[in-house]
């Protein structure tokens, strides 16, 4: 069976100021999301479940389906902010997505192949998905996942703090650890920090990073699972709380429960952060449809 993809489209875009998951980015108003279907279908995946928010179900499918029609079967997950939150806990008071953990679990119902995760937000470019694809179609260990690793220097924007996975990769091309990192900047001499606590830590450029594509077994969907029942009864009455997919990734490998392989991105990476990044993105896209990497019309 072909893999399948899952897209994390419920985020807000606190930042960004607007639905960042349906802007038009391309030469011929184009989003990201269009371009990761594109090289997800000549990859070899087989399907996509769109995670999403109710309230931008509609939205989402009026604008992919007739493109996936005949080319790519689809479905919609909703994350919704009571999903799996254990029963005894109640309502919980919030109105942020519990993270990129959560997102994934609740795509459970709608799958049943290994699948990979990726943002709604970010290129990650044709050489990715066909090696993502390639893995887990061929991989037959269960309690063998993978990511893509990226470039740190690659990943930045000039327009404010990001947030990133910082991996550590063992001799074997197995992960040894991945922590968040929620504000990663480069300084005007060219050095990089993050900042945890009101302290600032350097970080070689080329340290690899996660940029939220991992590729997983459907065994891995129990593990998420506790772990977040256990992460929402510690969390429940903290709103800006998030259950992250690196938090899982680790207490797997930290639990002898499964290993990640770690592949080196050749790919063309960029995202959208913050509203200043628009003006980059459009101009790398369109240089990838002049150099023929895309076609003039994609759809």
């Amino acid at each position: 069976m072909k893999p399948t993809l899952l897209i994390l489209a419920a985020g807000i875009g606190s930042r960004y100021g607007g639905i960042k998951q349906l802007d038009q980015f391309g030469p011929h108003g184009e989003t990201i999301i269009d371009y990761s279907l594109f090289d997800a279908i000549r990859g070899g995946f087989g399907k996509v479940v769109f995670i999403v928010r109710e309230e931008i179900e509609a939205d989402v499918e009026a604008v992919f389906a007739p493109k996936l029609h005949g080319r790519m079967d689809y479905d919609f997950a909703i994350q919704g902010i009571q999903s799996y939150v254990p029963e005894e806990l109640g309502t919980v008071e919030r109105t942020k997505p519990w993270g990129t953990g959560h997102a994934t679990l609740c795509a459970w119902p709608q799958t049943d192949t290994p699948f990979a995760v990726i943002n709604a937000d970010d290129f990650y470019g044709r050489e990715a998905f066909a090696t993502m694809a390639e893995f887990l179609a061929n991989d037959t260990d269960d309690t063998q996942h993978a990511m893509m690793g990226y470039e740190l220097k690659r990943t930045l924007s000039e327009n404010g703090t990001v947030s990133r996975g910082v991996c550590i990769v063992k001799s074997d091309g197995n992960l040894s650890s991945v922590v968040e990192r929620t504000k990663i900047y480069e300084d005007k001499t060219g050095n990089i920090y993050f900042e945890e606590d009101g302290t600032l830590t350097e970080l070689p450029p080329f340290t690899p990073v996660s940029m939220n594509f991992w590729g997983f077994k459907p065994s891995a969907f129990p593990i998420i699972k506790d772990l977040f029942e256990e992460y929402a009864r510690k969390n429940y009455n903290t709103p800006k709380a998030e259950f992250y997919i690196p938090t899982v990734v680790s207490h797997m490998i930290y639990e002898n429960l499964g290993q990640c392989r770690v592949f080196s991105s050749q790919s063309d990476w960029f995202g959208v952060t913050y509203p200043e990044d628009k003006p980059t993105v459009q101009a790398s896209l369109k240089a990838l449809h002049d150099s023929g990497a895309y076609p003039e019309q994609m759809w």
